[in-house]
């Protein structure tokens, strides 16, 4: 993406808010849009006082994003207790994220939803999660887990999240935000908004780039630049006793990035962690999304409904080393950076690195494009009534989702020599590797009922999933390649919040846990199933909070996918799924902030995460996944760090703050079992400062300065998908933004 391009896509957002804005600027809103309306946009509600959701529930708003303005998800989570994460490119462009030791990878096992709808690329028929909304336009993260995720699916075995784009503002507003830093790093953002009479609305832009911080060898890119517009309208019809609002969401996202899965041998990360091979020089991720979202909300004291129909088209094309040609010898990339001292390994990492030429046919190098078109769309509708029955105050909580979606592969491969460093054409035709088409239809409905009885609040609850899928290999003479097949499943929860004071409550819970299978799967692979319980305490005062939950996932089986981002090892099995034996999680989440009030004029906010999770197998069994092997009972859950702790410590007066976050996080295991590439390997401990502080001018403006990794600690992260890769170095950055 051009900065030209970027820039005219910056100045028509920023010119519709033009043409909108003049026609509305003096006048003032008659009264504010329903207060209930926009507590549904968002799915937990951010009010200042003690929440009773059933179950453990985090909510991070815009205060808190803009302290750090952190564009990375991953750098967000790691304030949220029982979450996992595998870091892979240092810029959360492509995250690996799980709850409570479901497998992060590529987000596949979370519900990832944007305003309340899913927003994956194809959460039925393809959940990893390649698309992820841009940080830098959230105003609010909320994550919930436990039974407080089970209205949401079809991922109910760890949590959801839900990431709150601006809403419209109740009088004009807007804001200029400009930044720049190490590395080639740039942000421009800015918005505008109001609500005049009975119409709002809101246009935003951002756009994100960098140089990146890897080294190539020869030269070359290996950055990114990624660009987000983002229009909303909405339109006040109250009358006749009801609340009622309809509001229009459009969106368009793109991104290029120079980004591969191919990393270093260990040796080389310890002499410059931030080296890329020659090999790499072809990598890009071209990638466009677009969005349409229309809600409705209709409500009054006694019940509200709010009603969402969504379309999401995402195409992406990711040109990127696959592997040797391989034939007479062969050997996948991870086992070559596992072990480059071998006499066959030897020469493979040579040709990677552009030390020796390709001589023969099974050392050509193959890039494959891995094009892929995908869409999401559906229509959902959720109904909040309260009533009393039986002398006892209900609130009845249900919903409908009709969904559908699809992937479509268009996967190529080219073959290249290594020459002299370089990457050149062997001449001859590309190849097509994969072409298949999977569609998802999924009717999910849910049921929860509150009763309040006394200081108790007793929610029951029942979801329903029931998937018809569709697979199909498009390819020519494979006609008689597919697959028809239907899911369908209840999952029941139940919870009880017991509220001590208006300050202290304690809860309980148990959920039944589903991640379905992809279309394409034979039905003789099972689900992930699972029962999932939980008790905990809640604190809130308005200064002061606090919540510390003890959590325990029973796992009847686990089931993983097989793709290129787990390891090369995939490519005969690319997409498979795996079932493994019976497994358990036990954990303990604990969260706190307060702030302390000083004599000296300032303040001092502080806060503390910590997740201690023990994931284990229950069973012995034996698989062909890369990241299991042989497992023997009581082995460890990979990329499941025992321990995790983030600490925030911060100064802050009326016009500066200053803040500090320091955050450690346990080695973690690369594989479970004996006999797989990565057995007995785990990544190093790390630990992480960040820095931020911010000068407000008042009229003028304010100025902010950042310093991400403040003492440049790089250690192994992860040694997938092929090879040891880094967290980002330091990098700084200097900005300023403009709010009226």
């Amino acid at each position: 993406m051009t900065y030209k391009k970027a820039i005219r896509k910056t100045s028509l957002a920023l010119a519709i808010a033009a043409v909108v804005s003049p026609v509305f600027a003096d006048e003032t809103p008659d009264d504010e849009k329903p207060a209930e309306y926009y507590e549904r946009i968002q799915i937990l509600g951010n009010d200042n006082s003690l929440r009773t959701e059933p179950g453990s529930t985090t909510v991070i708003g815009e205060a808190q994003l803009e302290k750090f303005k952190f564009n990375d998800i991953n750098r967000v989570l790691y304030s949220v207790p029982g979450v996992n994460i595998r870091e892979e490119d240092g810029f959360g462009l492509r995250p690996n994220i799980g709850f409570r030791g479901a497998t992060p990878e590529r987000s596949q096992k979370i519900t990832v939803m944007e305003d309340g709808i899913l927003i994956g690329p194809a959460p039925y028929s393809a959940p990893a999660a390649y698309y992820f909304p841009m940080m830098s336009k959230v105003t609010s993260v909320e994550v919930s887990k436990g039974p407080a995720a089970t209205k949401y699916g079809p991922n109910t075995v760890a949590g959801a999240i839900n990431l709150v784009t601006r809403q419209v503002p109740q009088a004009k507003e807007g804001s200029i935000d400009l930044a720049a830093g190490s590395d080639g790093f740039g942000r421009a953002k800015a918005y505008f908004g109001s609500t005049n009479g009975d119409f709002g609305y809101v246009v935003e832009g951002v756009h994100l780039r960098s140089d990146g911080y890897k080294e190539l060898d020869g030269g070359g890119d290996t950055g990114f630049e990624k660009n987000d517009i983002m229009v909303k309208f909405n339109y006040d019809l109250s009358g006749g006793g009801y609340s009622q609002v309809v509001e229009l969401k459009l969106a368009y996202a793109d991104e290029e990035s120079d980004e591969t899965y191919l990393g270093l041998t260990d040796a080389d990360f310890a002499k410059n962690p931030n080296r890329r091979y020659a090999a790499d020089q072809l990598a890009l991720m071209d990638w466009e999304h677009k969005q349409f979202m229309f809600t409705h909300f209709i409500g009054n004291d006694t019940f509200d409904v709010t009603t969402r129909v969504y379309h999401n088209d995402f195409d992406r094309s990711w040109f990127k080393l696959n592997r040797f040609k391989g034939g007479l010898v062969n050997r996948d990339l991870q086992e070559i950076l596992a072990n480059p001292e071998d006499e066959v390994n030897a020469r493979f990492y040579q040709i990677l690195t552009g030390e020796q030429d390709s001589v023969q046919e099974f050392e050509k190098l193959l890039v494959g494009d891995n094009y892929r078109e995908f869409y999401s769309q559906g229509i959902q509708s959720e109904l909040y009534y309260n009533f009393e029955l039986a002398g006892y105050k209900h609130q009845l909580n249900a919903g409908v989702r009709f969904h559908k979606d699809q992937i479509r592969r268009r996967h190529t491969e080219d073959a290249f020599f290594m020459r002299a460093g370089n990457l050149v054409s062997d001449g001859s035709p590309q190849v097509a590797t994969t072409s298949n088409r999977e569609t998802s239809e999924a009717l999910a409905v849910f049921l929860k009922d509150t009763i309040y009885v006394s200081d108790f609040e007793f929610t029951l609850g029942m979801r329903g999933e029931f998937i018809d899928s569709e697979y199909q290999n498009e390819a020519a003479g494979r006609e008689g390649d597919y697959l028809n097949k239907d899911s369908r499943i209840w999952l029941p929860s139940a919870s009880v919040f017991y509220k001590y004071s208006s300050e202290l409550g304690f809860f309980a819970g148990v959920h039944e846990g589903f991640v379905p299978t992809r279309p394409q799967e034979s039905p003789e692979v099972d689900i992930e199933n699972s029962v999932n319980y939980e008790i905990g305490t809640r604190f809130h005062n308005g200064n002061s909070q606090l919540e510390a939950v003890v959590f325990f996932n029973d796992f009847d089986s686990l089931k993983e996918s097989c793709s290129f981002s787990a390891a090369s090892a995939c490519g005969g099995n690319l997409d498979a799924e795996f079932n493994s034996g019976e497994a358990s999680v036990l954990g303990l989440e604990f969260a706190a902030s307060h702030t302390f009030a000083t004599d000296w004029g300032f303040d001092i906010p502080t806060s503390v995460t910590y997740t201690y999770t023990d994931g284990e197998f229950d069973t012995s069994f034996v698989s062909d996944f890369p990241m299991w092997g042989t497992v023997e009972e009581g082995d460890a859950l990979p990329y499941l760090p025992e321990n995790q702790l983030t600490v925030s410590l911060g100064l802050a007066s009326n016009d500066w703050e200053v803040s500090l976050v320091a955050r450690y996080i346990d080695e973690m295991l690369e594989a479970s079992g004996d006999g797989v590439v990565l057995s007995g390997v785990t990544t190093e401990s790390l630990t992480v400062v960040d820095m931020s502080a911010s000068y407000d001018f008042g009229d003028y403006g304010s100025v902010y300065l950042k310093l991400d990794n403040v003492f440049d600690e790089q250690e192994i992260v992860s040694r997938r998908p092929f090879g040891a890769r880094p967290t980002k170095p330091q990098q700084a950055i200097v900005g300023y933004q403009y709010s009226f």
